[in-house]
């Protein structure tokens, strides 16, 4: 690729500064990861650091609730500036099932997803550099939903939402959704052969019929944060299920 373009049209992640909430497991862990191998400053940020065991040069762990407003505001204060913000906390668990047999208080709970994500955004912009970027993860189930998913479809629906919502506000800094399909990572349970051949079976109808996995995610993070031309919309990774 050409110096001039990279200079005018791709941000250089080398040397930048990145805060990934939810970046101490699965999707959020291996964008971390990904950025430290590409030369970034990565404070991976959740509830429980610890669980992320052994982190590679690069990569600082901080604890911080993304359900607390103040506690965000306060980490990223504290952390400024930096160039990159990733959203990957779940901020809770998901209400599952019919949405007329549901609880809701469960089904008002699992909104804690998008609570979370907007306190990221709301206290996380300011300290964000001009060409920075930002990067939320909703799932497919909020554009195709398969019987069950009601609470996934309307917090990744809200999330997109957001996100385009927001984008013309803090425009010429930039925010985009990715978003993943069946993946496997520890969401469904603990690592091994039996998640694996779970989450391939879930995703066995789909054009690519297997399980995607965190760094697959991870690399289209990556795009949304150096390709300048992109903001305002959700890119797909999802093995075909939104065709299936």
């Amino acid at each position: 690729m050409p110096e001039q373009y990279r200079a005018e049209h791709e941000m250089d992640i080398a040397g930048k500064k990145a805060l990934v909430f939810g970046g101490t497991s699965g999707i959020g862990l291996a964008a971390a990861k990904q950025l430290a191998a590409a030369g970034a400053r990565v404070v991976a940020i959740s509830r429980n650091p610890d669980r992320a065991g052994d982190l590679p040069d690069g990569i600082t762990p901080k604890a911080c609730d993304v359900r607390d407003g103040e506690a965000v505001a306060a980490l990223c204060a504290a952390e400024a500036p930096y160039d990159v913000l990733v959203c990957a906390a779940t901020g809770g668990g998901r209400a599952v099932g019919p949405f007329l047999a549901m609880d809701m208080d469960g089904y008002q709970g699992s909104f804690a997803k998008l609570w979370g994500y907007a306190n990221c955004v709301r206290f996380g912009t300011e300290h964000l550099g001009e060409r920075g970027a930002i990067v939320l993860v909703s799932g497919t189930p909020a554009r195709r939903m398969r019987p069950g998913q009601i609470a996934l479809s309307s917090v990744g629906g809200a999330v997109e939402a957001f996100a385009r919502g927001v984008a013309p506000e803090i425009a010429p800094k930039r925010i985009n959704v990715v978003s993943p399909g069946m993946i496997d990572t520890p969401m469904h349970g603990p690592d091994g052969p039996e998640r694996k051949k779970m989450t391939d079976e879930r995703a066995a109808r789909n054009l690519i019929p297997r399980a995607g996995t965190a760094d697959e995610v991870a690399q289209a993070i990556l795009f949304v944060i150096t390709n300048d031309f992109v903001t305002g919309t959700t890119v797909d990774v999802d093995g075909g299920w939104l065709l299936t």
